[in-house]
């Protein structure tokens, strides 16, 4: 008896859309024996169809028009790799509301509206799957929502974003600038030509948007999360942060607050020490810190990009899918209780990172102090180069547990100083467990 066909309906076929169609069709009878079912793509839209692939693209399954994907009553599934939001909204909108399951690989689309997507497939009793939307081949979606389902999620720390990952491992390990690194991820494939959504934060947040809606069962609000990317992070900063014993990662940071109940999500580069297993995280590499009030701590690293590692996630959903898309049983997203609501910013605790350049003459340093005791922010070290002769030279400071609002209130008042020359540098200095 020949298995059911699961006829899927792939929108896109650029670098992970290329790479589904690829591996499903190399790993065919591995899946049929595995799911029970013989997955087909059927139909496949592109924007242009004449582009050059490096996957072969089957011209009698190409279309340029999306809407046929979803008119297509044969086709069961749609997998939607198009990117964007807007246009990607009603693609998977349009395909839940036809009675068809959807597989996204869209961070963008999921952060900005998929409270309205999921509310949309629950009423369709069509499920949405999306692993492949945070940390490329790690399976993360699935851990959170399956295996560690028993757990109240205490916190989410990782470095989801390999673009960035790999330009700071090369700024700290070769002495690059950010340009030269930047040039380098780009010729090498790690980063798009236009690398803005990855460099300034924003990618990253999109996954942390997600992963703490799975976590605490809420939809934080883009407009309410603090991103800061790494355009601005210098190999000064790397070098000092080395002799204090960190290294710098850009972290994404997900955390419940169980006094208050409130949720704190953030990006930005911030310093760990370099002994903790997320500092020797390298290149494009992923990794995640999950922490769970039954199973404790739990790690998951590996490749957070990438066509294989991306399909790799892509396929399994279709598989999940295949199991369950006959059953009408649900989303793909079960919704829990909101925990609480996003932690302003300026209440968020941490250590810091403060570099000043400040003209080198006595004062200047009990100056700087007297600002911080003022805003009642500790300094539990200083370090001032003797190694110099500039009139201005750096002055860094570690500085003790602080509300960042406070913190950044007392950087902006010694800025605001005549005998600072630039603007400091404040870095988050991560304590994880």
């Amino acid at each position: 008896m020949s298995a059911p066909i699961l006829k899927i309906g792939l929108a896109g076929f650029g670098n992970v859309g290329a790479g589904v169609f690829k591996n499903i069709e190399k790993n065919r009878h591995l899946l049929q024996e595995r799911t029970g079912h013989n997955l087909v793509i059927t139909r496949i839209a592109v924007r242009d169809a004449s582009k050059a692939r490096t996957v072969e693209l089957p011209p009698e399954l190409v279309t340029t028009n999306l809407d046929e994907l979803v008119q297509d009553e044969e086709i069961d599934l749609i997998v939607e790799l198009i990117g964007g939001i807007d246009r990607a909204f009603e693609l998977v909108k349009d395909s839940l509301e036809s009675g068809k399951a959807v597989v996204t690989g869209n961070k963008a689309l999921l952060a900005e509206r998929g409270q309205e997507l999921f509310a949309i497939a629950e009423k369709c009793g069509r499920p949405i799957y999306y692993e492949a939307a945070v940390a490329g081949g790690i399976p993360i979606i699935k851990t959170v929502q399956e295996s560690l389902i028993g757990n109240h999620i205490q916190s989410v720390v990782g470095i989801i974003n390999g673009t960035c990952n790999y330009i700071l491992t090369r700024m700290t390990e070769a002495g690059l600038g950010y340009p030269e690194a930047l040039g380098e991820a780009q010729q090498l494939g790690y980063a798009e030509s236009d690398p803005t959504l990855d460099v300034n934060g924003w990618d990253a947040a999109h996954k942390a948007v997600i992963l703490a809606s799975l976590s605490y069962g809420c939809w934080v609000p883009c407009d309410q999360i603090h991103v800061e990317g790494i355009e601005n992070v210098q190999r000064t900063d790397i070098g000092f942060a080395d002799k204090l014993g960190y290294t710098i990662k850009l972290l994404a940071v997900i955390q419940l607050h169980d006094e208050s109940g409130d949720i704190e999500v953030r990006v930005q580069p911030s310093l760990i020490a370099n002994d903790h297993i997320l500092a020797s995280v390298k290149g494009v590499y992923n990794a995640i810190l999950v922490q769970g009030d039954v199973v404790g701590q739990t790690l998951f690293y590996g490749s957070g990009a990438g066509q294989d590692p991306t399909s790799s996630s892509v396929i399994a959903d279709i598989a999940d899918a295949s199991a369950r898309i006959e059953s009408r049983d649900g989303s793909g997203f079960v919704t829990h209780g909101l925990y609480g609501n996003p932690l302003p910013i300026e209440q968020s605790v941490s250590k810091y990172y403060l570099r000043v350049e400040a003209e080198d003459r006595p004062g200047v340093l009990a100056r700087i102090a007297t600002v911080l005791g003022e805003n009642d922010i500790g300094i539990l070290s200083v370090i001032q180069p003797e190694d110099h002769d500039k009139e201005y030279a750096p002055i860094v400071l570690m500085l003790h547990y602080a509300p960042f609002g406070v913190v950044r209130e007392a950087i902006n008042q010694i800025a605001g100083m005549d005998c600072i020359r630039e603007e400091p540098v404040l870095l988050r200095v991560e304590n994880v467990g």
